[in-house]
This record gives structure tokens, sequence and C-alpha cells, in this order.
């Protein structure tokens, strides 16, 4: 591996580093203020359609997009860097189009979309005209393991019939969101990783209503975390993302993608925490000297540089599988790297909130914020316990082969 940015890279990286200084971390509090503000808490605040114009303009648009030829053009490794450079704020992906849910459904349009599909919903998504939301969750089963979902998709001539109820549907609540992209079962009875599909629903289709919105650790998020009932919900048949039946196997290459932007994500997360931590460490005097002299804070700095650059590595490495061994060999790298990064930023950010006491747990400053978040991130996307589940079951694998080679 070679640790060298590419030429490219290196050049997003300077003008994304000034972006965010000139324009992203100034206009937090701007972006909380006009949620805040509005009518609808739900509604895309100016200030964001303002970063979102400037990022056009420079050329830091859709730079997650590995897929076709509509993206950036960028690999994985050298999106990872710049994805923690956004990471450090928590509006900084939404500022240059890079923000779940979209950027998954972005990726899977492009992959399994028709050419219909894809100017109707993939372009507009790609110029942040709409957003869209993914339905896959559900409240009554265990959706760590996606052969569970109950809801179904069932043919009926030219449509298929959706009936389900899905939560933490994220972005649903955006007026802007106008697609869903809903999994359920479309042969009940079919072998268990082909009983599944996708299926693209407009969001003013007859059938669905919101039922509620769910706040994480007590956090409203500008998208809306949606519970979801679908009732007799009617598309046309031409809506099936890629062909009846494939519904797990696109989750699989959604997922594994998103938890990649996860990881480098959270990288910038612990960065940011890392920086607020140290910072308070200098500026804070207790018992007659600054926090930054107490050998426990500086144990918590010390060991947060440690593990950060230890995850950075991980996941530099994942991606580099990933971009020279395609997304398969990189399988155990990725569930690997879902679980450390998230569990290394969660560490990180509760030492920089106990670093600043009662401040850490106000609303006054980020800390509390990303502490939900990386607590929340443990689960979204996969638990931890499932990614260490795959990891095991592949490593297990590896010397069974060894094993029977032997024999």
């Amino acid at each position: 591996m070679d640790f060298a940015l590419s030429p490219r890279t290196e050049e997003l990286k300077v003008e994304l580093e000034r972006f965010m200084q000139e324009h992203v971390y100034p206009a937090e509090a701007v972006y909380d203020a006009q949620v805040a503000a509005n009518e609808n808490p739900h509604e895309q605040p100016q200030i964001m359609r303002d970063l979102q114009k400037l990022a056009r303009e420079r050329g830091l648009w859709n730079l997650f997009m590995t897929h076709g030829d509509r993206g950036a053009g960028l690999t994985n490794c050298e999106y990872a860097p710049l994805a923690e450079i956004v990471g450090r704020s928590i509006i900084g992906n939404e500022a240059i189009n890079c923000s779940a849910p979209d950027t998954g459904n972005m990726e899977i349009l492009a992959m399994y979309g028709t050419p219909e599909q894809q100017e109707q919903w993939l372009d507009p998504l790609l110029a942040c005209e709409i957003r869209s939301a993914f339905a896959m969750t559900e409240p009554a089963v265990a959706s760590s393991d996606a052969t569970n979902i109950t809801s179904t998709i069932l043919r009926d001539g030219d449509e298929y019939v959706l009936n389900g109820r899905k939560w933490y549907t994220s972005g649903i609540l955006d007026p802007d969101c106008k697609l869903i992209i809903f999994m359920g079962k479309s042969d009940p009875d079919g072998p268990t990783y082909r009983q599944q599909s996708m299926i693209l629903v407009p969001t003013d289709a007859p059938g669905i209503e919101v039922v509620r919105d769910l706040p994480m650790f007590g956090y409203q998020d500008r998208l809306g975390h949606g519970e979801v009932q679908f009732t007799d919900v009617r598309v046309p048949a031409a809506n099936m993302l890629g062909e009846e039946g494939d519904g797990f196997k696109i989750a699989q290459g959604r997922l594994g993608p998103g938890r990649m932007h996860y990881a480098m994500r959270a990288i910038g997360f612990a960065e940011r925490a890392l920086d607020m931590m140290c910072e308070r460490a200098l500026s804070r005097v207790a018992f007659g000297e600054p926090l930054a002299q107490r050998g426990v804070v500086r144990e918590w700095i010390a060991r947060s540089r440690l593990e950060i650059d230890q995850i950075r590595l991980l996941t530099f490495r994942a991606a580099w599988l990933m971009d020279t061994q395609g997304n398969k060999a990189a399988r155990s790298d990725v569930a690997a790297i879902k679980v450390a990064a998230m569990e290394t930023a969660h560490r990180v950010v509760d030492r920089a909130v106990q670093t600043y006491g009662a401040a850490g747990v106000s609303d006054d400053t980020v800390l509390g914020r990303l502490f939900a978040i990386t607590r929340a991130l443990q689960i979204a996307d996969g638990p931890s316990e499932v990614h260490l589940r795959t990891m095991a079951r592949l490593e297990l694998k590896k010397h069974q082969q060894h094993q029977e080679q032997r024999s």
C-alpha cells in the first residue's frame, strides 16, 4: 500500500479544508438556528442551500460516487481522507451531497437501476433536487437479520402491492424527499436469500402514512427518522429495482460501501472531539494547574491519538482491498472498521465530554450530539455483534480450509 494521496485527492483535500474552515464550521450555529426557526423543522434551511451551491461551484460534489460516470471518479482510497474531513462537522456531508441515506440509494440506483429509473430518480438525487429514504428496518422483528422482514411486495397485474410497517426510515420527513426504496418479501416461500425484493416508491403514493418521527437519544434529526405504515401501496411493476428476488443481494451491495462511509466519517468525529479535548485541557485550570498537566487527561489524549490512527489505517486497508480486490474480498475488513471506528469514535467523544464536564453534556458544544450519533451508529447498518459474527465466521472458514488441506 502507498499512503501518499493521489494528486487529485491532494487537490480536493486542500479545497475541502478551505471550504470547511471558511464556510461549513461558521454555518453550524446558523444551521441549527434556522432549523429551529422554520415552521417545519424538517425543511432544509437556507444556509444549507447556500453551502451546496458553493460546493458545486468548487467541484466538491458527489465525491462518494465510485460507480458509473456520474460522480467524481474517485476510488475508495481517494475518497476516504476527504470523507474524514467533512465528517468533522455534522452538516459537512450534506453540504457536498454525500450524506446518508441518499449516498447508498444513489449507489444502488447506479448499479441496479434501469436507464429510465436513473433518469427519473438518480439524476435528480445527484443534483440534490430531491431527497430519498430507505425503508428496510421493521419494529416488529430483529432487522439485523434482513431475512426476518415481514413487509410484502406482491405482484398484481402490471403493479406491485406493498404492505408493512417500517421504522427509522431516515429522511422521510424532509419535504424534499420524493423517493422511498422499500424492501419486502416478494416470494415468502422461495429460497431464503431470494425471498426479498426492493422497489422504488414515490412518497406521494396513496397508502403511505408517517406514523411518527423517532428521535435518537432525545435529538430530533432534521431529516427525520420515520415510523411508516404502508397499506396497499400500488406502484408500477417497472419500479422493481433489479430483478424480483434481488433484494437481499442489493442490500448487501448497499450496506457494504455505506459502512465504509460511516467509518470514514467516524474518524472525523473522533478527530474533532480530540481537538476539543486538547483545547479544553490547555485552557482550563483545576486544583492549581491546567487539566493538561493531569496524568489521567494526558493518558486520554495519548490513547485517543493512538486509537484514531489505528482505525484510520484499518479503514485505508479496507478501502484499498475494495479498490483492488472487490467488495467481497474486503468483507471482513469492512465489518471490522464498522465495529472499530464507531467504538473508537464513541470512546474518544466520551473522554472529551468528561474533559468538558458540565459543558460536555449541554447543548453548548457539539459533543452531546456526537455522543448520541456515535452510539446510535453502533446499531445502524447492522449492530456491532453482527459484524463480529461475520468476522468470526470468515476467520474460522480460513482455518477449516487449512485443516482440510493438511488432512
